[in-house]
């Protein structure tokens, strides 16, 4: 959700290669984020080639940001070490 965050949006090839995915694997991911209102996914032709594009919906930036204030608290706890 992030590189799609940077990216607005993200074609399946970048993705896969982005996050070193397989192709069944990253699929997977978009159905589950897709069927949670996160990413919503736009298909075409980049010239004679079928392309799936994916980007986030509001809901999923608000989801993202959430998570991400929640992992900044959970590493905010963590205290440094005395060495």
């Amino acid at each position: 959700m992030t590189v799609l965050y940077e990216a607005g949006e993200a074609d399946f090839a970048f993705l896969k290669s982005t996050l070193d995915l397989t192709d069944g694997n990253l699929g997977r991911h978009i159905e589950v984020l897709a069927a949670a209102g996160y990413v919503a996914t736009r298909r075409g032709y980049d010239g004679r080639r079928a392309r799936t594009w994916v980007s986030l919906t509001p809901q999923g930036t608000s989801a993202l940001r959430i998570e991400v204030d929640m992992l900044r608290d959970i590493v905010g706890r963590v205290q440094p070490s005395q060495n």
